[in-house]
């Protein structure tokens, strides 16, 4: 039993099972499902967007039955079909913020749910504005909670809806072109098969997305007790 669910965790922090077990169609849920529910936090967004670049036409030709003979209407075709299911989940997390409200912070912790990542995004949030739902899209967990915390704190919906657009496009065409044309380049350039090394690139991705995350979650900064003033001390003297 203990094998089975070691195997199991270990696949689904692996970008290329998804990809060669679900293909373009659950590439897509995985999108959505990252920003637009709870359970989404702790999928590879990012490795699994670079990955699928290096995969864009077996996952347009096997996923839409489609064959255009061409590298660069594969990556448009994937690229804009990931714009619009992660705009989509974005969406239904910020409705889902709004008409929640509150009452997401006296939620109890559960497997799919955590206090501290809702926190963490809100102060994020708070520090960033609303360019936050940009750089939410390069930041693991953040990126699941911006868009509910926006919904929450009811910012305008069209600037959310604006920057949710933006954050999309420049993430997905990011991730996606980036690991089609780096896989290009190194196979030309040095003759390595990414596609057989694909550990070193999750790894280096998961490293460089999540240290800021982390450092955030484990390094923050204590809070103090507010210091009282002249006044305050006067108050609080003749009270006793």
């Amino acid at each position: 039993m203990l094998e089975i669910l070691e195997f199991s965790i270990k696949e689904l922090l692996n970008p290329e099972f998804y990809i060669q077990n679900g293909g373009l169609w659950l590439v897509l849920f995985i999108v959505f499902a990252e920003t637009g529910l709870f359970a989404g936090f702790f999928l590879p967004g990012d490795t699994l967007l670079f990955v699928s670049g290096i995969y864009s036409n077996e996952l347009i030709v096997q996923g839409l039955g489609l064959n255009l003979n061409s590298d660069f209407l594969h990556l448009v075709f994937l690229t804009g079909m990931v714009i619009l299911a992660g705009f989509i989940g974005n969406e239904l997390g910020y409705w889902f913020g709004k008409k929640s409200g509150p009452a997401l912070y006296h939620r109890k912790d559960s497997f799919f749910f955590k206090q501290k990542y809702l926190h963490k995004a809100h102060d994020f949030f708070e520090e960033r504005g609303a360019f936050t739902i940009v750089i939410a899209r390069f930041l693991p967990i953040i990126r699941t909670f911006a868009p509910i915390v926006a919904g929450i704190v009811t910012m305008d919906k069209k600037k959310f809806t604006f920057y949710n657009l933006v954050g999309c496009i420049a993430w997905s065409v990011s991730m996606i072109f980036g690991g089609h044309y780096l896989y290009k380049i190194i196979l030309d350039k040095f003759g390595f098969d990414l596609k057989e090394h694909l550990e070193i690139i999750v790894l280096g991705i998961v490293i460089v997305t999540t240290a800021p995350v982390l450092i955030k979650l484990f390094s923050g900064n204590k809070t103090t007790p507010p210091k009282i003033g002249p006044e305050e001390e006067i108050e609080s003297s003749s009270e006793a």
